[in-house]
């Protein structure tokens, strides 16, 4: 599927949505910059548009990011044809290649890397269908994941807002991090639908969610701790 020529216009703050289950549903991801880490180097909006406002489906979006994203973060990963190696820390690589499957090609695109918690952010695919996952450095261990993380500046949580009209999970979900894997410790609802969302973190116990309602203006904002009521718990 191809992309749409035109994109939406961004929340004030950040790039709503991640690439979507759909390809087509949406292009966009929730890049909110709280208070990113110098050494971060997250895909900006422009970065996304750039890059991917022609791409012939989600596989060729993420090669095309991760082609931007090896040079500025370099000794994270390497590309060998069909193959991504990724670093893990403190030894040892990581080795995903790209494969045949059921649903179409499988691959794989290095995103992003969280120094912060020890951890990269790949963009995988299977055909059409497109998700992010957390790829932990010190084990190797992956973690699906339904939108790009957001880390607290505690390190010890991560958390992901998914939210569009068809083939999201929609809701707000913050997760633990621990070194034995990455684990849903809580998750929201709002009662109406959001159209999109993004979070970020204004304290190790509070989230800061910018949302479109269905049929509303963009750019709404509204806080929940996490000890706020209507936490659900896996």
């Amino acid at each position: 599927m191809n992309l749409p020529i035109s994109l939406p216009m961004p929340l004030s703050t950040s790039l709503p949505m991640s690439f979507r289950a759909s390809f087509g549903a949406s292009l966009l991801v929730a890049l909110t910059a709280w208070c990113a880490p110098s050494w971060a180097a997250p895909p900006t909006p422009e970065d996304v548009t750039r890059l991917c406002g022609d791409a012939d489906g989600p596989a060729e979006c993420g090669r095309r990011i991760e082609a931007m994203q090896l040079p500025r973060l370099p000794g994270i990963a390497v590309r060998e044809g069909a193959t991504l190696k990724v670093s893990l820390y403190p030894s040892g690589n990581a080795t995903l290649t790209d494969v045949d499957a059921a649903s179409g090609v499988r691959t794989y695109a290095l995103w992003d890397s969280l120094s912060e918690i020890n951890a990269v952010v790949l963009y995988v695919t299977d055909g059409d269908i497109g998700r992010f996952v957390l790829l932990q450095r010190a084990t190797g261990r992956q973690t699906e994941l339904p939108a790009e993380p957001r880390v607290a500046p505690d390190r010890q949580r991560i958390a992901t807002a998914d939210f569009c009209p068809k083939r999201c999970v929609n809701e707000l979900a913050v997760w633990r991090v621990t070194r034995d894997g990455v684990f849903k410790d809580q998750f929201w609802a709002p009662k109406e639908a959001w159209d999109d969302a993004a979070v970020s973190w204004k304290s190790p116990e509070t989230l800061v969610i910018e949302y479109s309602p269905k049929g509303g203006p963009a750019g709404q904002k509204m806080e929940r701790r996490l000890t706020d009521p209507g936490w659900n718990r896996p």
